[in-house]
C-alpha cells in the first residue's frame, strides 16, 4: 500500500510531467524562448523610457504586445482545433524569428523609433497570439489527466523562470550597449523552438467527420463558451484579476526608474526577483491545491498581491524584494489554478477555441487594462495606480464568497462518446450544408416526476447548446398529460452529426440519462427539413 502511495506521489508531483521526454524538450525550448521574450520587452520598455520619457508608452509596450490577442484569438483557436497544431506552431515560431530578425535589424542601423518599435511588437505579440492557443491545446496530449494541473504550473514556470532570468541579463546587456543585442537573441531563441517542433513526431490526427469549416468552427466555440457556466465563470475570475494586476508589469519600468531610483539593471533585478518568486510557487502549489480549495487559493493570491503593489510606496528596497517574492508566487499561484481549470473543464473537441478564450480575456485584458494604466499614470503618477490596483484587487478577494469558481470545476468526465450508436435513419440523404435542422424529441414522464423532469431539462438544455444547438426550447402537451417535447435548432446537417458523433462528453450523457430517468420508454426523435 505504501509503496502504491510513493508511485501515486510520484506520478503526480509538482515535476512528475518533466519525465516524459517531449514535454520536457519542448517546455526547455519554451523556456529559451520566453527569456528572449522578456529581454526583448525590457530592451523595448526601458528603449521608450531614455528616449521618450513617457509612463504611457512604456505601458504601451504591454498593450502592443498583448492587443493582438483579442483581435486574433478566436481565430488561433479555430485554427489550432482545425489544422495540424504541430506545422501551425512550426510556421507561427518561423514567422517569429523572421519578425524578431527585422527588429534588431532595425535598432542594429539606427532606424528604430518609438513609433517601429510599437509596430514591430504588435507584430511580434500577433504571432505570438496565433502560437499560443494550439501550444496550450497540446498540453493534455503530452502528459496524462493526473498531471494536467502540474503540466499547467510547469509550463508557467516557463514564463516565470524566464521573468527571472530574461530582464535581469536583458538590464545589464541594456545598461552595457543598449537594446540592440538583446533584440539579436530574442531572435535566435525562436530558432531553438523551430528545431524541437520539428523534432516532434506528433502522431497523424486527421478527424473522423472531416475539418470544420472555419466559420461554423467559431461559431460552435462561442455558443460552447456561452452555455458552459464553469467555464463562463473561470473566465471572470480571470478578468476580475487580471485587469488591476497588471498595473505592476505596465507600469514597473516608470516606478523602477522615478520612484526608487534605480536603472535599467535595477529594473531587471525587480523583474528577476518577480520570476524567482513565481518558481517558488511552481513548488508550492501541489501543497496549496490540497490544502485549499481553488477558489480560496485565488481570494489568497489576490490579497498577497495587493501587498506586492504597496511595498514600492515604502521605498526600501528590502521590503520591496520581499513582497516581490510573494507576488511572484501569488501570480504563479493564480495563473496555474485558473489554467488547469480550464485545461480540465473543456471538452477535447474545443479545448484549442475555449482556451483562446481564456487568453483573450487573460492576455487580452492585459493589453487593454496597460493602455488604461499608461493613461491613468500620466495625471496621477505610477506610485498612486499601484495604490489603486492594489484596493481594487483587495475588492477581487473579497469578491470569491459571492463568486467562487464552479464547485464542479475539474471534475466533470470530459470523455467523448457518441450520443447514439448510428446516425438517425432518414427517407432521404441529406447534405451536410441542408438545414437548419429542427430536431424534436418527445417525451413521456413518469406519474409524480414532471417537476423533476423539468428541473432536469435545464441540465439537458445546456448540454444541446455546448454541443451545437442555437435555439432550444421545451413544451408540454396539451391534449396529452405527461407528454413533453424538446425542440432545438442546429445550424446544419453536418452541424447535427458531429454533435451526436464527437461532442457529447461523459457528462453530457449523464445529464441526458438522469432525464430519461424520469420517462416512460424511449425518448422518440424526429428531424425536420426546409421545405421552402
Amino acid at each position: 500500500m505504501a509503496d502504491r502511495r510513493t508511485r501515486s506521489a510520484a506520478s503526480s508531483g509538482a515535476w512528475a510531467p518533466l519525465a516524459r521526454a517531449t514535454f520536457r524538450n519542448l517546455s526547455s525550448a519554451q523556456l529559451g524562448s520566453n527569456v528572449g521574450t522578456w529581454m526583448q520587452s525590457v530592451g523595448a520598455q526601458w528603449f521608450l523610457l531614455e528616449t521618450t520619457r513617457s509612463p504611457a508608452l512604456v505601458a504601451w509596450v504591454q498593450t502592443a504586445s498583448l492587443l493582438p490577442v483579442l483581435l486574433l484569438s478566436l481565430v488561433a483557436g479555430v485554427l489550432a482545433d482545425s489544422a495540424d497544431r504541430r506545422l501551425l506552431l512550426i510556421v507561427t515560431t518561423a514567422a517569429s524569428t523572421v519578425a524578431a530578425g527585422v527588429l534588431w535589424l532595425l535598432s542594429s542601423t539606427g532606424a528604430l523609433t518609438p513609433w517601429s518599435l510599437l509596430v514591430m511588437t504588435f507584430v511580434l505579440g500577433s504571432l505570438a497570439a496565433l502560437t499560443n492557443p494550439a501550444w496550450q491545446a497540446i498540453q493534455p496530449e503530452l502528459v496524462p489527466r493526473e498531471q494536467i494541473a502540474a503540466a499547467a504550473s510547469l509550463s508557467s514556470i516557463t514564463v516565470n523562470a524566464a521573468r527571472a532570468i530574461g530582464p535581469a541579463v536583458a538590464g545589464v546587456l541594456v545598461s552595457l550597449n543598449g537594446p540592440t543585442l538583446v533584440f539579436a537573441l530574442d531572435a535566435a531563441s525562436f530558432v531553438g523552438v523551430t528545431g524541437v517542433l520539428i523534432w516532434w513526431k506528433r502522431p497523424a490526427r486527421r478527424p473522423a467527420l472531416g475539418r470544420e469549416a472555419f466559420g461554423p468552427a467559431a461559431a460552435a466555440g462561442l455558443r460552447y463558451v456561452r452555455a458552459a457556466p464553469g467555464v463562463r465563470r473561470i473566465l471572470l475570475r480571470s478578468a476580475l484579476f487580471v485587469i488591476p494586476a497588471c498595473v505592476l508589469w505596465a507600469l514597473l519600468p516608470s516606478v523602477a526608474d522615478s520612484e526608487l531610483g534605480f536603472g535599467s539593471s535595477g529594473y531587471g533585478l525587480l523583474l528577476g526577483v518577480l520570476g524567482a518568486g513565481a518558481v517558488l510557487g511552481v513548488a508550492l502549489m501541489p501543497t496549496l491545491r490540497r490544502r485549499l480549495s481553488p477558489s480560496w487559493v485565488l481570494a489568497g493570491s489576490a490579497i498577497v498581491y495587493a501587498a506586492g503593489l504597496i511595498a514600492p510606496a515604502t521605498g526600501s528596497l528590502p521590503v520591496v524584494v520581499i513582497a516581490f517574492i510573494l507576488t511572484g508566487l501569488a501570480w504563479i499561484a493564480t495563473l496555474t489554478t485558473l489554467n488547469a481549470a480550464m485545461q480540465l473543464t473543456l471538452a477535447e473537441w474545443v479545448r484549442a477555441r475555449g482556451m483562446a478564450f481564456y487568453l483573450l480575456v487573460f492576455l487580452g485584458g492585459q493589453g487593454i487594462a496597460s493602455f488604461g494604466w499608461g493613461i491613468v499614470a500620466g495625471y496621477v503618477g505610477s506610485q498612486a495606480c499601484l495604490l489603486i490596483g492594489a484596493g481594487l484587487l483587495l475588492v477581487v478577494a473579497a469578491s470569491v464568497p459571492f463568486v467562487p469558481l464552479h464547485p464542479l470545476t475539474g471534475r466533470l468526465d470530459r470523455t467523448i462518446s457518441a450520443l447514439s450508436s448510428a446516425a438517425p435513419t432518414l427517407v432521404f440523404e441529406p447534405d451536410a450544408d441542408d438545414g437548419p435542422v429542427i430536431v424534436a424529441v418527445e417525451y413521456v414522464v413518469q406519474i409524480g416526476q414532471e417537476a423533476e423532469f423539468v428541473a432536469a431539462m435545464r441540465g439537458v438544455e445546456m448540454a444541446r447548446r455546448r454541443t451545437g444547438a442555437r435555439r432550444w426550447r421545451l413544451d408540454r402537451s396539451g391534449e396529452h398529460e405527461r407528454h413533453y417535447r424538446e425542440e432545438f435548432v442546429v445550424p446544419s446537417w453536418g452541424e447535427f452529426t458531429r454533435s451526436i458523433a464527437g461532442r457529447w462528453t461523459g457528462f453530457d450523457h449523464e445529464l441526458l440519462d438522469a432525464v430519461i430517468a424520469l420517462t416512460d420508454g424511449e425518448p422518440q426523435e424526429e428531424h425536420y427539413f426546409p421545405a421552402l
